[in-house]
């Protein structure tokens, strides 16, 4: 009789690479363990970590110290923190929480077998946060229902940004082949994926170091030929190796949607050069506005920082130029956070944490402005929506999204989750539109398989 396979909890923080990793570690650990969304049940309680910013370390110390309770409940369940915190604390976390049975770095996915193995023979706690030669990505079966899927194409960073923990938690940037890149897509749209997303810390320097000289806009070309790839995204861009190759892309191939995430952090010329990022201002308006005259329909977002080291008010008031002549359409921003081993946290003019606060309230207020006036333009208009499940704002609505990445919130049927359907856009609020369900699309036998009367319009 074949031995029931362990409990698996994953608890993941971060972003996009940081829920790809995760898929890994559940791939990783397949042949003896099985996920659960039960923690109590857990025989293997993992976190999956990110260190961008100190909240994300709080966060992550505070989930440990809220995990004591449960470790004492049951003792024989392992305790373990892994990425992007785990890679930057190490042995640190050990002390720290005296609970916690392994640490494991961004490269020690592929060796938590062997890791575990270890721990449960010997009972020590153990570190492991080495950089890999090389990483195996694994490519397990499209789970029951997933139209989309995140795919790493490559790992690292060679930037150095001055703010920035990433190559130091994530190492040097990897490309991997783009053959097992294509196999992975080709194989999730043959099972019936309709969109991926691909994942890096900069894309745009994708290939650089593998054997066959492959592009990232050549690597986006051999994706799109796909027959059934309905949708094709990308992130994260850097706006210094943004190239004319990659910005006409998105006008010569179908599946590529009209959505890019360009990440400025910052309107100064002056902040932008401590920064080390490597382009100016006029450089980057002048990219955005390519951008538009090559895809007029495109949405772009961004990445703000405010307060980093010696920024003025003069400079905080560049950034807010900035943003209103990129017209952005959507903002993640946040006050800077001095990270370990990174250059500008030993800057002496550290901007005092009330004058932080401050300036990112009223970068918010302009943002919001901006992504309301967004939303607004697309009123009236008819859209397709990639539905991705039931809205937690909004009772009994379903959600998705558009190809330009605006989430749209609507009524409709469970059976239409998973399906390109046409919606109307009938309201704009700040962070999502509401629309109607486009009638006739999938014939009156479906439509009335749903148990509610929805409201509906020809399109």
């Amino acid at each position: 009789m074949r031995t029931p396979k362990k409990k698996l909890y994953i608890r993941t923080y971060g972003c996009q690479m940081n829920v790809a990793d995760s898929e890994q570690l559940a791939l990783v650990l397949d042949s003896d363990y099985e996920l659960t969304d039960r923690p109590e049940e857990a025989d293997l309680y993992l976190i999956n970590t990110c260190a961008i910013r100190r909240k994300s370390v709080e966060k992550v110390l505070s989930l440990l110290g809220r995990l004591k309770a449960l470790k004492r409940r049951r003792p024989e369940m392992l305790l373990g923190v892994g990425g992007c915190v785990a890679q930057q604390e190490g042995q640190q976390l050990l002390r720290q929480a005296p609970h916690l049975d392994l640490v494991f770095g961004t490269h020690g996915i592929y060796r938590l077998p062997d890791l575990l193995a270890k721990q449960r023979q010997t009972g020590r706690r153990l570190v492991d946060t080495a950089f890999a030669a090389e990483m195996p990505y694994l490519c397990g079966p499209r789970p029951a229902g997933a139209v989309q899927k995140l795919v790493t194409i490559m790992q690292g960073c060679d930037n150095y940004c001055t703010y920035c923990v990433v190559p130091y938690v994530r190492g040097p940037e990897r490309s991997r082949p783009a053959a097992d890149i294509i196999a992975e897509v080709a194989a999730f749209v043959s099972q019936g994926g309709q969109e991926v997303t691909l994942l890096g810390q900069n894309v745009n320097s994708y290939g650089r170091g593998l054997p066959e000289a492959v592009s990232f806009p050549e690597l986006l070309r051999r994706l799109a030929a796909f027959g059934g790839l309905a949708r094709l995204r990308f992130t994260t861009s850097h706006p210094r190796d943004l190239s004319e190759d990659l910005m006409n892309c998105f006008a010569e191939l179908p599946p590529l949607c009209e959505h890019i995430h360009l990440p400025v952090q910052a309107g100064s010329d002056g902040v932008l050069a401590r920064m080390r990022r490597g382009y100016t201002q006029k450089d980057y308006l002048t990219k955005v506005e390519r951008l538009r005259q090559v895809c007029p329909d495109i949405a772009i977002s961004t990445d703000l920082i405010v307060g980093f080291p010696g920024e003025s008010e003069a400079d905080f008031q560049e950034t807010l130029t900035l943003m209103r002549a990129a017209a952005f359409d959507s903002a993640f921003y946040f006050k800077y956070s001095p990270r370990p081993q990174t250059e500008a946290a030993t800057y002496a003019e550290q901007v005092p944490e009330a004058v932080k606060t401050e300036r990112l309230a009223r970068l918010k207020e302009v943002q919001e402005q901006l992504s309301l006036a967004s939303n607004q333009r697309l009123v009236g208009g008819v859209r397709e929506v990639l539905v991705e499940g039931f809205s937690k704002q909004h009772n009994g609505q379903l959600t998705g999204r558009l190809r330009s990445n605006h989430v749209v919130n609507f009524d409709g049927p469970a059976e239409l989750i998973g399906r390109l359907v046409q919606v109307h856009v009938t309201t704009a609020h700040r962070h999502s539109l509401g629309a109607l369900l486009c009638g006739g699309q999938f014939g009156d036998q479906f439509l009335a398989a749903s148990r509610q009367d929805h409201r509906r319009i020809p399109c």
